[in-house]
């Protein structure tokens, strides 16, 4: 789940986002104050619009917006309070993970992919990689879908070239890490790093 508020730039909307899908295939259900946003294909909910939030929470930030219990508990009443049955779930995991590449093949259709199985610690993610160094049994940094990224891009689920991919295998400059190579490629941890442990770069 992300958050996006800019009182300045779109008016006094929470924008919700929870999901993707191409554009055609949008939809849009408004209630009240709520407007939901989904799949005309599935019905699936990919986001939410909530107007006027300020007259129920405050958000004192422009831009992508920290999820907390707090205003994840206003937006799910406000839900309620328009008609709509979904609760959305707070989620204060780390979106920035220690990972094992356990296996790794080649995309079928792209040369330059790879299809990376990481474990992650709780769950085992499949994870499309372009960088030439990664390899089986590396340890690695792992951006979990939700996860925003120095330079503001979302992890989201992806398909590449007909495989899904869930999270994103970082390299330093990604990170934004100081005195990042130049070189392309995915930053390759320690043993000493232990797998689904939080990273955090200092």
């Amino acid at each position: 789940m992300n958050l996006f508020y800019n009182k300045e730039g779109i008016g006094d909307t929470l924008i919700v986002t929870l999901g993707s899908t191409d554009r055609d295939d949008r939809d849009v259900e408004r209630k009240g104050s709520v407007a939901r946003v989904f799949s005309k294909e599935t019905n699936q909910t990919i986001g939410y619009n909530i107007f006027d939030i300020s007259s129920t929470y405050t958000i004192n930030t422009a831009g992508l917006v920290e999820e907390s219990e707090e205003l994840v508990s206003a937006v799910n009443h406000l839900l309620k309070e328009n008609g709509f049955e979904d609760e959305l779930i707070y989620d204060a995991s780390p979106k920035f993970v220690v990972g094992l590449v356990e296996e790794m093949e080649k995309h079928p259709n792209a040369d330059k992919l790879n299809i990376c199985q990481v474990n992650v610690g709780e769950e085992r993610l499949q994870i499309v990689c372009g960088a030439p160094n990664v390899d089986q049994g590396q340890k690695v940094v792992v951006a979990k879908v939700g996860a925003v990224m120095p330079s503001g891009m979302i992890i989201k689920d992806a398909n590449l070239r007909g495989v899904d991919s869930s999270g994103m295998i970082c390299s330093a400059k990604e990170l934004d890490l100081p005195d990042a190579p130049k070189e392309k490629g995915i930053l390759v941890l320690s043993e000493a790093h232990e797998m689904g442990s939080e990273f955090k770069a200092y």
